[in-house]
């Protein structure tokens, strides 16, 4: 089937130029992706995109990789598999993505509880928005599990960062709902209206002070908030 040829805006306009490369529906949740994980299988994208359908993200990926923003590389044996990655002009896309990002944030409020969730998302808005309170005291560490793949919230030379995974010796462990562990982190909770909506901390609370954003009571839910949909996907509007 003959690809449909792509239209642009057909502006003299940079903004207008740049959404003719990144403005379709999915590119810049590849992009996040991308960005996120560093880089990645075809299915690894396929998992971290739930409701696109795979043909779709087949010709995403061409798009992208014609407009130099991601190229694809063998890695050698033992894993002897092709990844994606972002290329420096790829990479460019950060701010960008943070950029939306921030500006989303305020939109979660009216999410459905239903809305897709996988937990590496948040990565991006505990980077973007939380801080070390405490930067010349020992790096902490902490679980955080929403009911996917466990994330490591933890602080490294001042900052704030996140990783997938666990580790063995977390300051303290935080389980709950996706909205009620972003809303905690980030500060649209306190510690204790968390708990009351189901938080489950093991540990330091101390901990989890220590890395809230320093706005605490201003801040709207940061990242995307959900339910861990990896069985509902196949729900999913295919489109």
């Amino acid at each position: 089937m003959a690809h449909e040829q792509k239209r642009g805006y057909g502006q003299y306009c940079a903004l207008a130029k740049a959404l003719d490369v990144i403005g379709d529906r999915w590119t810049m949740l590849i992009v996040r992706e991308l960005l996120l994980r560093g880089p990645c299988r075809y299915t690894d994208l396929l998992a971290g995109l739930p409701g696109i359908a795979t043909n779709l993200l087949a010709a995403r990926l061409r798009e992208l990789e014609a407009a130099g923003i991601t190229v694809r590389e063998r890695e050698p044996p033992p894993v002897a598999t092709m990844l994606i990655r972002l290329t420096p002009r790829g990479e460019e896309l950060r701010a960008v993505v943070h950029a939306i990002g921030r500006w989303g944030a305020a939109l979660l409020k009216d999410a459905a509880p239903t809305d897709a969730f996988r937990s590496h998302w948040i990565a991006m808005p505990i980077e973007l928005h939380l801080i070390d309170r405490a930067p010349k005291r020992k790096p902490i560490a902490i679980e955080v599990d929403t009911g996917g793949p466990p994330i490591v919230v933890e602080t490294v030379n001042g900052s704030v960062r996140a990783r997938p995974g666990t580790c063995d010796a977390p300051d303290a462990v935080v389980s709950g709902r996706p909205q009620v562990v972003v809303a905690a982190l980030t500060g649209r909770f306190t510690l204790a209206e968390a708990r009351r909506h189901g938080l489950r901390v093991k540990g330091s609370l101390k901990a989890l002070e220590r890395v809230r954003p320093l706005d605490v009571g201003r801040r709207a839910v940061v990242g995307h908030v959900g339910r861990d949909s990896g069985a509902r996907s196949s729900r999913a509007s295919r489109s």
